[in-house]
Order: C-alpha cells, then structure tokens, then sequence
C-alpha cells in the first residue's frame, strides 16, 4: 500500500509551524469552533505584536496567524506562551489532531441534537490517548446535527444525528455506518481513528485521509443504509438569530476570512462571552440575552 506522496504532512501548528516567505505560520485548533471572547482577544494581541495583525479563519473553523518570527524552525517562545495563556493550546502533544467541525448553532437553534456535549467527550477522548497523536494534521472530524448544514463538507470521520439521543457514524465521504447513542459516539469514533491508523502504512507514503483508504479497497466500517432524515441545509444568514432558548445570536461576515481589531470590537461591543468561528469563515456571537 502506497501513495504517490513523497512528502510527509506539514500542517502547522502552533508547535510546528509552516515556515513562508513572510515569516511563520502557526494555526490554532479550537474543536467545533468555540472560542472565548477574551481568548480571540488574546489571540489578536499575538497578531498585532508579532505577526501581521489579523487573525484568519480557516475552512475547517480554526484559527492561523501568519508572519510571525522564527528562532530556527520555531516560533520564538513567547509567542507559544501568549497563545498558551489564552486557553488555546490545552494538549502539546496533540495540538495538531483537534480538528473538529461541527455545526456551529448546535444546542442553540435548530438541528436534531446538541452535539457540544459530543465535541467536549471527543476532544478529551483523542488527547487522552498518546497513539492517536500519530493521527494526520489534515485528519478531520465532522459532526452534523441533523440540521444538514455541514453534512456535505469532505470528512475522514464523523456522525450525524438522526434524533436527541443517536447519530450514525460516518467513514470517509461516502460510507455510512451503524447508529450508536450520542454519548457513546466519542468513543466510537475515536476507535475509527485508532483503526485508521492501523491501515494508514508508515513513512512518508502514508494514507493521510479515510478516502485515500476506502479508494484502495480498504473499509473501517461495513456499509449501512443512509437514514431517510438526513437532509441538506444551507448557512444561517448574517444578523440576528433567534436561539431555541429564547436569547439570540448575531452571525457576522468575516471579509475574505480576515479578523481584524475593528471587527473585533464590534463583536466584544455585543457583550457574548462565547463566539463560535464558523466552516464559513465567519463568526457567530451566542447566547446573547434579548433586551426587553
């Protein structure tokens, strides 16, 4: 088994950065796009003293810097300990893997299940488990409520709720697997991390991604049928957002993906202590309480 690859994976982290023309780039994971507001904060402060002054969304809702210096092949040490201090760099050793896209108003609105309890289990679940460090920097995890919003987005692993309490697991872009509850899925999936690894070879050849698996015949789980509920749904519009729980949430545009300290203090002038940075590359304000 081998790949056409003779490379081996550099998506950077903020321990392993990617090292450009500009300076270094560092990209921060935060599961399922939470992030404190006083942490983004934090995480623009970096930006502004040592890089170039904006914080980018990624496509799988993380968080990059760019043009930051470099000591060798590193990131000076302050800024890992500025980004450590912000809450956002919880697991060295894993830092990498905690690639995990989920609907992003889970719990809030809409949606047939409140994932964050899954996000918080599968998090803990990869980190505490030094062999699944070895997972690849691009592996990426994708739970969809049920509302359909990020079901069709490319995955390696992942589930979709079917209702409060089940979701069906997922392998790759098109295998669908067995229902199991909410609060075993973390586990779950997690030993379908644990199973790709023991298919994926070694060396620099190495598959990276579940398809490049499934596409040489190899399979983590056997085939079910698709549930009849799952369905396809677009973003939520920008602006003001009722939550379920009667408080709102407002999604706010990120041009081109850029955070800048003005855009910023629109989103701390709203007074959310939690934002949710989006797949869209845009950020939500949550649970906001309604002025009477």
């Amino acid at each position: 088994m081998t790949t056409s690859r003779s490379y081996p994976d550099r998506c950077p982290g903020v321990l392993r950065p990617w090292l450009a023309e500009d300076g270094a780039i560092v990209r921060v994971r935060v599961p399922g796009g939470k992030v404190g507001t006083t942490a983004l904060g934090a995480l623009l402060d970096v930006a502004e003293r040592w890089g170039d002054g904006k914080v980018l969304l990624t496509s799988r809702a993380n968080l990059q810097l760019r043009a930051l210096p470099t000591v060798g092949d590193q990131v000076p040490g302050d800024v890992v300990a500025a980004i450590e201090a912000a809450g956002l760099l919880p697991s060295r050793s894993h830092e990498r893997i905690r690639n995990v896209v989920v609907s992003p108003l889970t719990g809030r609105l809409g949606g047939l299940a409140d994932l964050r309890p899954a996000v918080r289990a599968l998090d803990a679940v990869l980190t505490a488990d030094p062999a699944l460090a070895a997972l690849p920097g691009r592996f990426l995890f994708v739970l969809d409520d049920g509302g359909g919003d990020v079901v069709d987005r490319p995955l390696d692993l992942g589930l979709m709720a079917i209702d409060a309490e089940r979701a069906q697991l997922r392998t790759g872009s098109d295998v669908w697997g067995p229902v199991v509850p909410l609060d075993e899925s973390a586990d779950a999936v997690a030993d379908l991390a644990r199973a790709f690894l023991d298919h994926r070879g070694d060396g620099e050849d190495a598959w990276w991604h579940v398809d490049e698996l499934h596409h040489a015949g190899g399979r983590l789980l056997d085939p079910w049928p698709r549930e009849a509920s799952h369905r396809t749904t677009p973003p939520p519009p920008y602006g003001l957002l009722g939550q379920d729980d009667g408080r709102t949430a407002v999604h706010v545009a990120v041009p081109e993906g850029l955070l800048t300290r003005d855009l910023f203090g629109t989103l701390e002038a709203s007074g959310a202590g939690t934002l949710v940075v989006t797949p869209w590359r845009s950020i939500v304000a949550v649970d906001l309480e309604t002025s009477s």
